[in-house]
């Protein structure tokens, strides 16, 4: 049997992959990850933090016999995220409550790598499919797909094990490894105000990234900007002053991009 573990890079898929060490599951044939971005060339698409914690994470892997994370993208000269948004003048679909970009640039990148495999073309030319195991952690069941397609047979481990958020913490935190980031795009529209601000903070050269992207965005008539009900760049103009109910809202919850997990 083939395995594909779609790994976020975040709480859940990495607590997953721990309890697959633990329980004495046999490796996954790949460990992937999608970048929204074009690391290898310096355009970023997640925070540094994520970035250098999936690869302390990917060294983890490897100690105990499971392959590297591999990351994967739309490849070749194909555009970022970012660059999508700015050629179209539009803004990442998730802030009109759309998810094609994750189907875009998330889904896509991972099932391209797999279509040209000769691990997983092996598999399907004799007629099994392959195992793709995804993140999602007990409390959003909710968000798991119980279908089979002509490839693809999904896993849902910590489900299966009925392991919740608070548990998924606990066993990073067990193992002797600090919890990941929050793993979003550094633009993304679920952001926090208090999270803008802390962008403008720690990388003001991301946050001004993301200020052109919305600035850029002239056909996103139906929002106010990336915030979806509120501009960015009015969070760092009005500071503290910004209206709290936007801190208040669900955005601790992950923006519902799939990429196994958050």
């Amino acid at each position: 049997m083939i395995t594909l573990v779609a790994y976020g890079g975040g709480t859940d898929s990495t607590s997953a992959l721990i309890e697959m060490v633990r329980r004495g599951e046999p490796p996954p044939h790949a460990v992937l990850t999608a970048d929204t971005g074009d690391r290898e060339n310096g355009k970023m698409g997640e925070k540094p933090e994520t970035y250098a914690y999936v690869d302390m994470f990917s060294g983890w892997l490897q100690e105990h016999g499971y392959p590297p994370v591999t990351w994967v993208r739309k490849g070749g000269k194909d555009e970022t995220l970012e660059e999508f948004c700015l050629r179209l003048e539009t803004l990442p679909a998730i802030a009109f409550g759309y998810k094609t970009c994750s189907q875009k640039f998330k889904i896509e990148p991972q099932d391209k790598w797999a279509n040209n495999d000769p691990v997983c073309q092996a598999e399907w030319a004799a007629g099994r499919k392959v195992t793709k195991i995804i993140g999602y952690n007990w409390d959003e069941v909710h968000r798991a797909q119980f279908y089979d397609d002509e490839k693809y047979v999904r896993r849902y481990p910590l489900i299966d094990w009925r392991i919740g958020r608070e548990q998924c913490a606990a066993i990073i935190l067990s193992e002797g490894l600090p919890l990941p980031p929050k793993s979003a795009c550094f633009y993304c529209p679920h952001s926090k105000p208090a999270e803008i601000r802390a962008l403008a903070r720690q990388h003001p050269d991301l946050l001004q990234r993301a200020l052109k992207i919305e600035a850029n965005a002239k056909t996103a008539t139906t929002v106010k900007g990336l915030g979806r009900h509120f501009s960015w760049r009015d969070v760092i103009n009005q500071g503290e002053m910004f209206p709290e109910m936007y801190d208040k809202r669900e955005s601790e919850m992950p923006c519902g991009c799939y990429d196994g997990g958050t």
